[in-house]
């Protein structure tokens, strides 16, 4: 496995961490329903934004640093990878069809008139992390 699949993977992974956030910024707007729970766009954004750091902090010290603190930099950054690719499948599920007397319809938006780009970002999150998680058991990077 090239190491640069994992750098091109890694800007796209944070590119979906910030467009996520752009998308539902606002209070009770955003695309999908009407309502979004802060909780899991939040920590989308903070683990996210965290798993950037250290994630690419291990990808550029590469051998710079001690083995040993090589391997805590990688493995803090797989799991905080997993909890943002967690966070965004549940972010996902708002896209679910809901039925019942006091269900709310789906809301368009300006970004895209359906589910297709948070799928493709959140799904892509959930490969992106495989693909880390399997370079790095496999030393790649």
């Amino acid at each position: 496995m090239s190491p640069v699949i994992v750098y091109v993977l890694t800007v796209l992974a944070a590119v979906v961490v910030l467009l996520t956030r752009l998308r539902l910024r606002r209070d009770r707007e955003g695309a999908g329903r009407a309502e979004i729970a802060r909780g899991p766009v939040a920590v989308h954004t903070v683990v996210g934004t965290l798993a950037v750091v250290t994630w690419g902090s291990f990808l550029v010290t590469g051998d710079q640093v001690s083995e040993g603190a090589s391997t805590l930099l990688g493995l803090v950054g797989l799991v905080l990878w997993w909890v943002v690719a967690l966070a965004g499948l549940l972010i996902l599920m708002r896209w679910l069809p809901t039925r019942g007397r006091h269900a709310s319809s789906a809301v368009e938006d300006s970004w895209s008139s359906g589910p297709g780009l948070s799928m493709l970002g959140h799904l892509g999150m959930v490969v992106g992390v495989l693909v880390f998680t399997y370079a790095y058991l496999v030393k790649a990077v």
